[in-house]
């Protein structure tokens, strides 16, 4: 019994580490996941970049250009290094959003993809505090979002 068993995990670690790498080499082993809580806020900080959307606890959140008309083009690959914003419920505007420009995109399984415009919104795994914008500028594709729903293409 005991070789069955250690003949399943080890499949499943290798499935695992290999569906933890990012497309950098990164296991991200040293970062928790990102996930939005029930009721998520999406408001607006200023950083390095200027005024910027940001989740309640003040994670930046990115838009991904090949994302078009609020419709996500992240694949799973993807989706590991960059997580989308969602929520069981609509999220709510936040001092600085603009509430017109807050919507949701309906996913399967019920969760909604929390958009801003046109763009889905994600978080990237690279950022482990609030304010990091580590994410900005990535492969010339991943911007922060401005309050008035425009990529901010300047570098952090």
């Amino acid at each position: 019994m005991r070789a069955r068993k250690a003949l399943f995990a080890i499949p499943l670690a290798l499935g695992l580490v290999a569906c933890g790498t990012g497309s950098d080499g990164d296991t991200g082993a040293d970062r928790k996941p990102v996930e939005a809580a029930p009721g998520t806020e999406v408001t607006v900080a200023d950083v390095g970049l200027g005024s910027i959307l940001v989740d309640g606890q003040g994670r930046t959140l990115y838009a991904f250009t090949k994302d078009k008309e609020a419709t996500s083009n992240c694949d799973a690959e993807c989706i590991a290094v960059w997580p989308a914003l969602t929520s069981p419920s609509p999220a709510d505007a936040g001092k600085g959003v603009k509430k017109s420009l807050l919507r949701e995109a309906k996913k399967s399984g019920g969760a909604v993809h929390v958009t801003y415009g046109d763009w889905p919104l994600y978080y990237y795994v690279g950022d482990t505090a609030p304010g990091d914008v580590n994410g900005q500028g990535l492969d010339g594709e991943w911007f922060a979002v401005s309050p008035d729903g425009k990529l901010v293409r300047k570098s952090a």
